[in-house]
């Protein structure tokens, strides 16, 4: 992860716009993480942030749909239904 200042922030915003990786904001005076930034624009982190439910993720642009799935999928689990 890479890190960056808020000063440097104030300086040249535009860093925020180009983010294609995920930073850490550090205060240099207190010497301690702000904040951890995340892109959106350029391509999903939900796989990465998955961890091991990675092979898991099911990506869904309806929420009601989303949340469908996942209690079929957990009444399958536990009841050992099939859908």
């Amino acid at each position: 992860m890479h890190s960056i200042s808020i000063g440097d922030i104030q300086k040249n915003i535009s860093l925020l716009t180009k983010l294609t990786d995920v930073f850490a904001i550090i205060d240099k005076r207190k010497n301690q993480r702000v904040a951890i930034v995340y892109p959106i624009k350029k391509h999903s982190i939900i796989g990465s942030m998955a961890g091991k439910y990675r092979d898991r993720v099911i990506k869904c642009d309806d929420l009601e749909k989303a949340k469908e799935l996942a209690m079929m999928e957990t009444m399958g689990e536990k009841y050992g239904l099939s859908h």
